[in-house]
């Protein structure tokens, strides 16, 4: 029996944990396995093994050696909106501010006796203001006198009848007169359509310059109520009190637009009078209708029917206004009626108040201004010598409220 086959009898004999043991020493004696030293890992890096990849962000908890240890975060909540800043404003740029005003009503009011001499010296309790039948408190009080005006020449310039044409003229000369360095005048005329001579000016030799410019008129048509219309309009964007100076003969022979459209444009607008002056009442009066044929004698009272509608139409525009209609029958009469138009103009009494219906509903409002002795009872003036002096008042009728989107 050879070595070998004896040796392992021999080995059969020995506990199983005995022989494991011997093998396993022997083979690391040969240098078959190589075990690790303490603190070295048991298994050596692959060069082709995958670096490891860092933790997802959803991993929570802290890290160590051996790795993240997988705790679920808690779900964050998104971050609250920040409110959006204001835009900062330039240093250059001004500071705005809105002022949101009450309705104030202005009431210009002339005072004169019955031969149109201004009466001076009232005084806010004298003054009761009516508003469609209510009383109203006044809130404002000022009496004007000499002040500047700032008004519209407008005169009728038509080939219509010499004596019409000369009156026009002689009536804008004598207006250009009364006007003293403060004034702002405009100047304007009419035929088929409204003419701008000049624009807005204190100069009084461009007001006389632009008069002298009527020299050779072209067309027949007198065209009042789109003229009119036209001036107010082009007034009614300036602030401050205004007025337009009517020189005309009132006949409106052509116009697009007709007397209650007019109508309705003076009651919307605020702040501005009207003074009308009538032309070629000498001839009116002093022309008597042919009576040889039925025909004529026709013609001719319609033609008197015309003027008479014609005064009719310049007396409501003045009165509507609060202004006052002049019909002077010869040339001499006209530097009279502009002293006492100039007059009422720069010396009048000015009254505001709230109105008491504040609403905003686009409705015309009647206004009334009495005199009173402070007690309510009427007020009676005297002249120097102790006798009663019969007055009149002169105030716009009325004005239109706003809407409420205006």
């Amino acid at each position: 029996m050879s070595f070998h086959s004896r040796f392992f009898r021999r080995l059969g004999t020995l506990p199983f944990a005995l022989i494991a043991t011997v093998l396993l020493a022997g083979m690391v004696a040969a240098g078959v396995l190589a075990l690790p030293l303490a603190g070295q890992s048991s298994a050596a890096p692959s060069s082709q093994q995958q670096p490891e990849q860092p933790p997802p962000p959803e991993a929570g908890g802290p890290e160590s050696d051996v790795g993240p240890m997988a705790i679920p975060k808690k779900k964050e909540e998104p971050p609250p909106e920040e409110k959006p800043k204001p835009p900062r404003k330039p240093e250059s740029m001004p500071e705005y501010s809105l002022h949101v005003e009450a309705t104030l009503v202005n009431v210009p009011v002339l005072v004169t006796t019955k031969e149109g001499q201004f009466i001076p010296g009232l005084k806010e309790e004298n003054f009761r203001v009516l508003e469609d039948g209510v009383p109203q408190k006044i809130t404002a009080f000022s009496q004007t006198k000499d002040a500047p005006i700032t008004a519209v020449l407008l005169t009728e310039f038509a080939a219509s009848n010499y004596y019409f044409i000369v009156d026009a003229l002689n009536a804008s000369y004598a207006f250009a007169n009364t006007l003293k360095p403060d004034d702002w005048i405009a100047v304007m005329y009419y035929d088929l359509k409204p003419h701008i001579l000049v624009d807005f000016t204190q100069d009084k030799s461009e007001v006389m310059g632009a008069v002298r410019q009527l020299r050779m008129p072209t067309w027949q048509e007198t065209n009042l109520f789109d003229a009119l219309y036209d001036a107010v309009d082009r007034l009614d964007r300036l602030e401050g009190r205004k007025y337009v100076i009517l020189i005309s003969s009132g006949r409106d022979t052509f116009s697009k637009l007709n007397f209650d459209n007019v109508q309705k444009k003076l009651r919307e607008t605020r702040n501005i009078t009207i003074y009308a002056v009538g032309t070629g009442q000498f001839v009116r009066q002093f022309t008597d209708c042919p009576r040889t044929s039925v025909d004529l004698i026709s013609r001719c009272s319609e033609r008197r029917m015309d003027y008479l509608q014609a005064d009719n139409q310049m007396n409501a525009f003045a009165h509507m206004t609060g202004g006052q209609a002049y019909f002077p029958r010869f040339q001499g009469a006209f530097p009279e009626v502009f002293r006492d138009i100039a007059q009422s103009i720069r010396n009048q009494y000015v009254l505001a108040y709230h109105p008491t219906n504040s609403k905003q509903d686009g409705t015309y409002r009647k206004i009334k201004i009495e005199l009173t002795d402070g007690e309510g009872h009427p007020l009676k003036i005297h002249d120097q010598k102790g006798k009663d002096v019969k007055f009149q008042i002169v105030a716009r009728e009325g004005y239109k409220a706003k809407q409420q989107v205006e």
